[in-house]
This record gives structure tokens, sequence and C-alpha cells, in this order.
């Protein structure tokens, strides 16, 4: 039988409560991504910033890894349809809930905290330093790393990283905002982006923060499949 690369197998009557349950983990997760990780960007510690959101990161995929994967950035969701591990239906609706749970945080921010307190709602801008190729570039980088860490953690032949996955992906996200929160404020997911951008109604060089991460994931999905992949496993007893 042909394999279902449209993922039409998935709205059937049978597979469809999983798909469901697998897009509300997505919405839920980044929606949890981006109300905390922005009611911590008030404080204005790039510290407090880059550990907020790598803590998040770390229990979100603990929480909902097992649901949906717990992707909860498109750049992640692009790189598993490139890999084949996902369907084209069900990569397009990952993305179309994580953009609206995204959107759902911020909004939870502008409403549960003073005007005085919103700072900008968590948007994101290049320093006035960087250029735009620049801040493509850096998103290209730091994305880079993030899905080329995902890859190697999630690899089906690599049973011995299963256990520190998440903590594992979670320090990446530190590092990524540790690294370059100054410059582009280190966004590496579209999704979280596109949150603040809404709700800030600011879409200065909004495409750099889709173009960058998304190169950065196809990017690294062809470094790690092409050439870091793990072999399968000898079978034992022949």
């Amino acid at each position: 039988m042909a394999r279902d690369l449209w993922g039409l197998r998935e709205i059937t009557t049978n597979n469809r409560p999983k798909l469901l349950q697998a897009l509300l983990a997505e919405f839920l997760g980044i929606f949890m991504l981006n109300l905390f990780g922005c009611l911590a960007a008030t404080c204005g510690n790039p510290a407090v910033i880059s550990l907020t959101f790598g803590l998040e990161v770390f229990v979100i995929i603990s929480i909902l890894g097992h649901v949906s994967g717990a992707h909860i950035n498109p750049a992640v969701t692009l790189a598993f349809l490139i890999c084949g591990q996902m369907t084209i239906l069900r990569a397009i609706l990952y993305v179309i809930v994580q953009c609206l749970g995204a959107v759902a945080g911020t909004a939870g921010l502008k409403v549960f905290l003073p005007e005085t307190e919103h700072r900008e709602l968590c948007h994101l801008y290049l320093h006035p330093d960087i250029t735009v190729t620049h801040g493509v570039f850096i998103e290209l980088l730091l994305t880079f790393l993030l899905v080329l860490c995902i890859l190697g953690v999630s690899d089906e032949n690599k049973s011995d990283s299963k256990f520190s996955a998440a903590l594992t992906i979670g320090l990446i996200v530190v590092l990524g905002n540790l690294s370059a929160i100054n410059f582009t404020g280190a966004s590496m997911n579209p999704a979280r982006y596109f949150g603040s951008a809404v709700i800030a109604g600011s879409w200065e060089n909004h495409w750099v923060y889709w173009v960058g991460p998304l190169l950065g994931a196809i990017v690294a999905t062809t470094v790690y499949w092409g050439v870091f992949r793990a072999p399968p496993p000898l079978h034992k007893g022949r």
C-alpha cells in the first residue's frame, strides 16, 4: 500500500481523536511558552528570560512529548516533515495551531498584566546595528543548532539519548538565548514571534523570523540525516 504522504488517513473516524489530541497538545504547549516566557521578559534580565524559556521547553516536552512530540515550533515541524516522520496534513495543522496558541499566550499576557508592565508584549526587534541579513543568519544558526540537537536526541536508533532528551533541548534553548538575545531576541521559533507580533500589532522585519529559522531547520535536517544519523542497531542472535 502506498504511503499516506498527505495524511488523509489521519482524519478518518478511527484516527481523528489522536490527531485532535496532538493538535490540542501543540496549542497548549506554545500557549504556555509564550505566556510564561513573555511574563519573564517583563523583568528585562536576559539571564532570567533565557532560563525561563529553556525550563519551559524542558517541562513542556516532559509533559506533552508523548502526545504530539511537543514540537511547539514550525521549524521543528518542518524538520520532521522533511524526515518523513509526519504527514503533510499533520504538519500544516501543527503550524496553524502553534501560531494560534502563541497568539493566545501573548494575549493572555496582555489581559493579565497592567498596561505599564506590557513591555511591548515580548515583541522582538533586531539590534539597531544588526542588518536584516545578519538577523536572518543569526536566526538560521540558532535554529540549526536547535534542530540538530532535537534530531540527535530523538533519533530512533539512539535509545540511550531518550532519557535526557527534554533536558538537552531545554539547555540548547537556554544557550541560544544567552548567546544572541541582544541581537535578534533569539526567537528560533516563527510561531513564538508571530504571537507577539499579532498582539503588539508590529510587523517590522517579520519575515526575518520565519526565513531564518525555517532555513536553519532545512539545513540541520539535511546535515543530520545525510551525515550524522545513527545506524540501525545490529540484530543479535543471527
